[in-house]
């Protein structure tokens, strides 16, 4: 196994427009008193292997001091959030430059993915470790998948071939910079780190994750979230 770092990413910055809160949805308080950032934080600041992290807030967001891990001492520090996640990312990626080399790994995890396994995470470290690239929690796609064409025919998807991405994803930090960049250059609109990563001709490995690792982005996924944290 390698010296290399493993560093970690939460792009906190989002809005959280479809949860009908005024307050970011990675703010909302869960059942056991932590906000949905916090949650995160408390099971990724955790792992042994994961030695810094950059959160990347909002312009004028004050609500991160009031965590109770703003002081943590593995917060290397803080990134501008962007228009957009991969914005963001690239943002939280510069401010970590200052401590990361190009072969050094970098883990990105939404701040809304509050119900992370410890066990998952580093499962995932030591699958991934070393790979010249990096990969990404996933799941199996159980359903029927359909895909609708332009003229409206129904199509069925071969489902033994999909998978749900999930996050954290982790990839060596020279390379996901350099696919993030691309990206932007490029202008495509890219919704997780693999996809970029992907259109610079890298093999990304995928590492089964737990379906319980849910992405919180309607009212009814804080209930399911809770469930699942009990």
């Amino acid at each position: 196994m390698h010296n290399d770092n493993c560093y970690l990413i939460i792009p906190a910055s989002g809005s959280g427009s479809r949860m009908n809160s005024e307050i970011p949805k990675q703010y909302l308080k869960l059942e056991n008193g932590l906000t949905i950032v916090d949650q995160c934080l408390k099971t990724l600041l955790g792992i042994d292997q994961i030695s810094g992290c950059v959160i990347a807030l909002a312009e004028g967001d004050e609500r991160f001091k009031d965590s109770s891990y703003y002081k943590h001492p593995k917060i290397l520090g803080f990134a501008l959030g962007g228009k957009e996640r991969y914005h963001s990312v690239l943002s939280a990626l510069n401010t970590l430059s200052e401590f990361a080399s190009s072969n050094d790994w970098v883990l990105v995890h939404d701040a809304v993915r509050p119900c992370i396994k410890k066990t998952d995470v580093e499962n995932l470290i030591g699958e991934i470790f070393n790979h010249s690239v990096g990969g990404i929690l996933a799941t199996r796609a159980i359903d029927t998948i359909k895909k609708i064409k332009d003229k409206g025919e129904v199509l069925t998807i071969d489902r033994k071939k999909l998978y749900h991405a999930q996050t954290p994803q982790m990839f060596r930090f020279g390379i996901l910079k350099e696919a993030i960049n691309n990206a932007i250059e490029i202008n495509n609109h890219i919704t997780d780190e693999s996809e970029a990563v992907e259109d610079l001709g890298h093999l990304i490995k995928i590492v089964t994750g737990s379906k319980s690792n849910i992405k919180i982005t309607q009212e009814d996924d804080l209930e399911l979230a809770n469930y699942y944290l009990k």
